[in-house]
């Protein structure tokens, strides 16, 4: 049976659950539909709620080890090395289950549905291998501001015992009313000049790849018809597809500890050309992924020893 306790003050306290298991995104995403809140539209879900319209403080934990088969499929669409250890961005497909579970409960203030996710940072202290059994944490973060509406940040963390070994954090934008100027990780500036660059061909079925092994079938992904449904004229490539597709590109240079960066700019329409670039910056490499014309970036990111961030 899954456990839960609470901790804080009395006026904000933070729940936190146990889990058995890494739960199915499918019901998650199912529960996505449902309106969110109480009669009234308040919060409904117990303690750790806090005041309407404020993110709940919660988070969930559980224990896991990765699946052999499921990295050889997850290395092969993202384009990682064959070999151990696992690839940087692996720990996020045990960690966003339980971002959506915390995302989908009913006093949640932002609707799963039209969320954008708009950055997301990953460290790591040492590779990890990949029949390691690690406690993973995912906890809600604080609102940031953001020029296009309301921002707010998920945390997950993996721990090999007492020691960390993996962290992340992925900032999610509801649109809407301006709250301020954008915070994030990710390079201030473009890439002009780029060290090297190559193109991509990214076929129709990208996202329904990416979604076979994340578990992440969000409709937007799937078929042009389904993303039509949500406002898009094509699939769209998931973000984190396009992160961990650029530092499997990146793999030959990627220190054993670092900190990944990225800011997503725009959506890559499937079926599509893209052109990726990078170049050697700080003691890192900055790097971005362009529209094969070059006219639109989809994304902007950094690959830094961990320790520093560059500018």
């Amino acid at each position: 049976m899954d456990r839960e306790k609470t901790g804080g003050t009395p006026a904000r306290t933070r729940t936190v659950r146990e889990l058995r298991a890494v739960p199915s995104l499918l019901p998650l995403y199912a529960r996505a539909v449902l309106p969110k809140g109480g009669p009234k539209g308040g919060p409904k879900d117990g303690p750790g709620g806090g005041p309407r319209g404020t993110v709940p403080e919660r988070e969930l934990t559980v224990t896991a080890r990765a699946d052999p088969a499921r990295v050889r499929r997850y290395a092969e669409v993202c384009g990682f090395p064959a070999a151990t250890p696992l690839p940087l961005t692996y720990p996020h497909l045990v960690a966003f289950p339980l971002a959506m579970a915390l995302m989908a409960r009913r006093d949640f203030p932002h609707p799963l549905l039209g969320l954008v996710h708009v950055a997301n940072v990953v460290e790591r202290t040492r590779p990890i291998g990949p029949g390691e059994e690690l406690s993973y944490r995912v906890r809600t973060g604080a609102e940031v501001p953001h020029p296009k509406g309301t921002a707010f940040e998920i945390h997950a963390e993996a721990r090999d015992g007492d020691t960390l070994v993996w962290r992340s954090t992925s900032t999610y934008l509801r649109r809407g009313r301006p709250t301020g100027p954008a915070a994030g990780p990710g390079p201030n500036e473009a890439l002009p000049r780029p060290d090297h660059t190559e193109h991509w061909r990214l076929p129709g079925s990208t996202g329904r790849s990416y979604a076979a092994v994340s578990g992440d079938r969000n409709p937007i992904h799937l078929y042009p018809l389904t993303a039509r449904l949500l406002g898009f004229p094509r699939a769209i490539a998931h973000g984190m597809w396009t992160k961990a597709r650029s530092l499997a590109a990146l793999a030959d240079v990627l220190p054993e500890a670092c900190r990944a960066e990225v800011r997503f700019h725009s959506p890559v329409l499937l079926p599509a050309g893209a052109e990726f670039g990078h170049a050697a910056r700080d003691g890192g490499h900055a790097f971005a992924l362009r529209s094969a014309d070059g006219t639109r970036e989809h994304l902007r990111g950094r690959v830094s020893p961990l320790g520093r961030t560059g500018g």
